[in-house]
Order: structure tokens, then C-alpha cells, then sequence
């Protein structure tokens, strides 16, 4: 039978891909500033070029990223890339168990493709505590010209980056965090920002009256899940996490750590100017609190000198429910190509098999007196020695055990652990998250999108999978969890390499709540997976000996 004309089309389609994607290139310097606390302190805010937040990445769906990195402050830094999924090439994804951080005064580049994706995301320093004092900033990965856009496009975008905010130094907090009875400090904010703006000094967006804009929302804190809403304006989903979604129209929206959405905002009031608020959820905070981070929608035409009125009203901060039934709604749009042409419905999980199940119950205890947070009754601890380079070097020998970690099971006494677990090269992975906590968590996976299939209060059993939505779930890469709850995901695991899986709560991953996938693929063709970049950074057992020849790696 002669290909049909959709199929010729799609590979046409994937090989200008090819031709037309371009070679973006970035050149940071990473620092401390002193006089940029936007509490108007002295806490060192990091900054990237001299801007907090940082630089805009703005590109296209196959384009190569290259961001040299100069580390201009006194203490090691990685940046990872969170939402981007380094496509065959885990060397370039930032975290401790990938790469060999950059010391101070050196400077390394990341060197990574938007493969096969569109949307927003952010890229964030992932050691150290380090985000709570900034570096944070927006990554774009805009559509190909080829592709329909599912909505009109907007007039302008605009990129809200919203967060909590500390008084205390980044150091100090760490400080803190290893003791029982000041551990608690890092559970209370002092501020929500709107690109690094406090309340009292409110970042303004600029906008015509009968215009459309997009506007990319993005959780950069490290504590607080927050309501966004806009005084008189509705919003329209359009994408989250480089997924088209149903467009819903709400008053407002429930954005956790670490998550992004773009809406669309129609400028169809009076030219005035008008409040955009974003609270805390399971949070008491009055509007006058600095915790109300505020920004202002200002028509072009207004006169105004500020917004009038009240602030605009949200749900509940404590109403579990609203959050929850929002978040169902928020489904995947069938019908929509996203990097591809081909819609996006055409990969579903309707009908799949699964290969493994992992069942991860996040809680907080202590070990040897000190505060940790847990994954099964484990604790991550960081090996001197980055398991992608043990992997790939020694097969993870004097690192790691693989497969140590209880994928099914809490271990009867807390501990600490290096935990890295088999995934099935090319097989459906469940995973449930299990939230012990008194308080949201969200947890994002690295390297895939995350069929969101199910929500639930309590313990989680398998017959829950009768509840799951397999026909249209949402595809992200953080999803929340619910205090006593647990949701469920489905993951394609068909990108090899070593992925992080983690709380996007910076206190609990910073504690140990956190494991790694290896996907391994037994065929060593380069184009299964990438080998390591020529300016591969060296440290643990290989810091001081000539480059290592790689080991036989084992199937996993």
C-alpha cells in the first residue's frame, strides 16, 4: 500500500526540521549582588549578567542552546534546565548526579537542543540552596513556522516569573536546614515576587485595549503553590510544560513549584490600570502582606496613577477541592500539534502496557538527629562523584548499587542512600507519589513528559487505576501532590540516560527527597545516546587521574 500523503508529509516535515533549526549562543556571568534584595536588605541576590531574573532564552523547537557559564561567585554552581529534555544527552541537564559542578572562576558551556518540543519552562542554579536567592529566569521554545499555533497569535507575550522569597542569605538557610529546631525557617517565605519584584514596587505589563496577549506563568519559588488572578480579566489555558491543552476559561489559576502555564489575556476593559495577584495556597496572608506578590496590568490609554479598587478575590487558600477539580480539568488537547504536525492525540495512553510501577511515599524525618526529607524511608545523599560519570566510567562501581533503592516499599528505619533505579528502555512506567506531608509538594521528572492520569486522597491501590483518565490526560513535567493525597503518572521511559526524579520544593530536595532513573539501551550507536561532550568536567574518583576510558555498560 502506497504510504498515505499525511505520512509523506510528516517526513518531509521532520527533515526540514533538521535543515532549518539554528545555533543559539549565550555568554553568562554568574554573581553576587548585594544592592538588589528586593526587600530592600542586604541578602546577596544571584544574578545572571547583572539582571535578577536572569536573561530570557528565547528559541525555537530543535534549536541547539549553547550557554557558556562563567561562575563568578565563591562557591560551585550547576544550572539545570527545568522542562527541557536533553534528548539522548542526560551530560547537559545540570544537576549533581549528571555533572561535575563549575568551581568558582572557571566556566563551562551547556550545549542542548529543544528537540522535538514547544513551551515554557525555566532554568534555575540546582545545588547548594542556591535558588532561594535567585538565578532563576524564563526559557521559550517557540513553535516552528511549519506547525499551527492552536489559537490566534497574541500580540505580545509577557513572562511572569513568580516566587517566594527569603530575607535570610542562601547560606544562612543552609545553616539552618541541619537543625531540628531552626529547620522550620525554611517553611516561611518572607515575600512572593513577580519578576523579582516585591508588592511594594509592582512590575507593570503594557497593553493596547482590543489586544490578546500571552502571558507565561512560571513557579520559580521554592515553598509556596500560589493563586494567580488578574482584576476584571479572564484567562484562557492555551500550554503548560510544553503541552497544548483544552482551552478552559477561568477567574483564576493554582500555579505549584516548579510549574508553568501560558494563558491568554484579552485587553477588553476600560484603559485603566488593573491588579495581577498571586497568593499563597494553605497560607493565611491579607492583602496588605507582602506574601500577595502584585503586579499591574496597564492599559496603554489609562491616566490612572494606580489600580482602583480592591484586589481581586480568589478561591479559598485552604480549599483543597477547588485546586483539585481545576487541576482535572486541565486536560490535553487531542487535536493540536505541538513540535510535530501530527496531532498530539496520536500518542496516548489508552491502551498501554505497563512494565513497572513504582509507588514513592514522600514524608520527612530524622536521621542521626538531623532533619531530612525521604523517598520510601530513603534519604538521597550525594556521592562526591556524579553517578552519570560512574555509569558511564566504572558502571556506577564504589558510587552506587543499582536497584538498591525499595521501588515498592519503605524500608522499616530512615537512612541515607544513594538512590538510582532501573527504568525499562521503551516501556510505560507508572509512578504514584505519595505525600505523607502536612503540606503541597510537587515533583518533577527530567528527561519526559508525564502523563498526569489520576488524583486521589489517602493511600493509593491499584484498583485507584480505575479512576485514571487515560483518554486525555494532561503531559507535564511537574506535578503537584496533595497533602494526604497521591497522584499518578504514566512515563514512555524512551530517552536513555540518568534522569533526576525530585521534590521541586528546594528544602525537601536540598534534605534528600529525591532518586535517579537510569534508562538504559544496550545498543552503543552514538544515536541512541550521545557520548560525553568534549569539555566532559572531571571530579570525585576521577579529579585527579587522566580521562578514563569508558566501562562495558551493563543492561539495565
Amino acid at each position: 500500500m502506497a504510504p498515505s500523503r499525511w505520512l509523506i508529509l510528516s517526513l518531509i516535515v521532520a527533515v526540514l526540521a533538521q535543515v532549518n533549526c539554528i545555533d543559539i549562543y549565550y555568554q553568562w556571568r554568574v554573581s553576587l549582588d548585594y544592592f538588589l534584595d528586593p526587600l530592600g536588605g542586604s541578602k546577596p541576590v544571584i544574578t545572571i549578567n547583572g539582571m535578577f531574573p536572569g536573561p530570557l532564552i528565547n528559541s525555537t523547537t530543535n534549536d541547539v542552546v549553547h550557554v557558556n557559564v562563567f561562575n563568578d561567585m565563591k562557591e560551585p554552581l550547576l544550572i539545570t534546565w527545568n522542562g527541557i529534555q536533553q534528548r539522548l544527552n542526560s551530560w547537559q541537564d545540570g544537576v549533581s548526579g549528571t555533572n561535575c559542578p563549575i568551581e568558582p572562576a572557571t566556566n563551562w558551556t551547556y550545549v542542548f537542543q529543544t528537540k522535538d518540543q514547544i513551551g515554557t519552562y525555566t532554568y534555575f542554579p540546582s545545588i547548594l540552596l542556591q535558588k532561594v536567592a535567585g538565578g532563576y529566569g524564563s526559557i521559550r521554545v517557540n513553535n516552528r513556522d511549519v506547525i499551527l499555533v492552536p489559537f490566534p497569535k497574541p500580540e505580545a507575550e509577557f513572562d511572569l516569573l513568580i516566587g517566594d522569597w527569603f530575607r535570610d542569605d542562601h547560606k544562612l538557610l543552609r545553616i539552618y536546614s541541619r537543625f531540628k529546631s531552626y529547620a522550620s525557617y525554611l517553611d516561611e517565605p518572607d515575600a512572593i515576587l513577580i519578576n523579582g519584584k516585591a508588592p511594594a514596587n509592582p512590575e507593570s505589563f503594557t497593553v493596547t485595549k482590543g489586544k490578546t496577549y500571552r502571558l507565561r506563568i512560571s513557579n520559580v519559588g521554592s515553598v509556596f503553590s500560589f493563586n494567580v488572578r488578574i482584576q476584571n480579566h479572564k484567562m484562557v489555558v492555551v500550554e503548560t510544560e510544553g503541552s497544548y491543552t483544552n482551552q478552559i476559561t477561568l477567574d483564576s489559576l493554582d500555579v505549584h513549584v516548579g510549574q508553568s502555564y501560558s494563558v491568554l489575556v484579552s485587553a477588553d476593559q476600560d484603559d485603566e490600570d488593573y491588579y495581577i495577584v498571586a497568593a499563597p495556597k494553605l497560607h493565611e496572608a491579607n492583602e496588605t502582606s507582602p506574601l500577595v506578590a502584585k503586579g499591574i496590568l496597564h492599559y496603554a490609554g489609562s491616566v490612572a496613577a494606580k489600580p482602583a479598587g480592591p484586589l481581586p478575590e480568589g478561591p479559598d487558600p485552604f480549599d483543597l477541592q477547588f485546586s483539585i477539580n481545576q487541576a482535572k480539568s486541565i486536560r490535553w488537547n487531542l487535536t493540536a500539534g505541538a513540535a510535530r504536525p501530527n496531532p498530539q492525540g496520536t500518542f496516548n495512553v489508552t491502551n498501554i502496557t505497563l512494565s513497572q510501577t513504582f509507588v514513592l511515599h514522600g514524608s520527612k524525618g530524622e536521621i542521626r538527629g538531623t532533619p531530612r526529607y525521604l523517598v520510601n524511608n530513603v534519604s538521597y545523599r550525594t556521592p562526591d562523584t556524579p553517578l552519570k560519570l560512574a555509569d558511564y566510567f566504572v558502571n556506577g562501581a564504589g558510587v552506587y548499587e543499582l536497584d538498591d533503592f525499595p521501588t515498592h516499599s519503605v524500608k522499616d528505619a530512615a537512612d541515607y542512600g544513594v538512590s538510582i533505579v532501573s527504568g525499562t528502555h521503551k516501556g510505560w512506567l507508572e509512578i504514584v507519589f505519595q505525600n505523607h506531608l502536612a503540606v503541597m509538594d510537587s515533583w518533577h521528572l527530567d528527561g519526559f513528559g508525564m502523563h498526569v492520569v489520576g488524583y486521589g486522597d489517602g493511600e493509593w491501590t491499584p484498583a485507584a487505576r480505575e479512576t485514571y483518565n487515560v483518554y486525555d490526560p494532561v503531559v507535564r513535567s511537574t506535578v503537584q501532590v496533595y497533602p494526604g493525597g497521591w497522584t499518578a503518572v504514566y512515563v514512555f521511559l524512551d530517552n536513555p540516560g540518568m534522569w533526576n526524579l525530585r521534590s521541586q520544593h528546594v528544602k525537601h530536595w536540598y534534605l534528600g527527597q529525591q532518586l535517579y532513573i537510569r534508562v538504559h539501551d544496550d545498543d552503543p550507536n552514538p544515536a541512541k545516546e550521545k557520548p560525553p561532550p568534549s569539555n566532559l568536567l572531571l571530579c570525585g574518583m576521577f579529579a585527579t587521574s587522566p580521562s578514563p576510558a569508558p566501562a562495558p555498560q551493563a543492561g539495565g
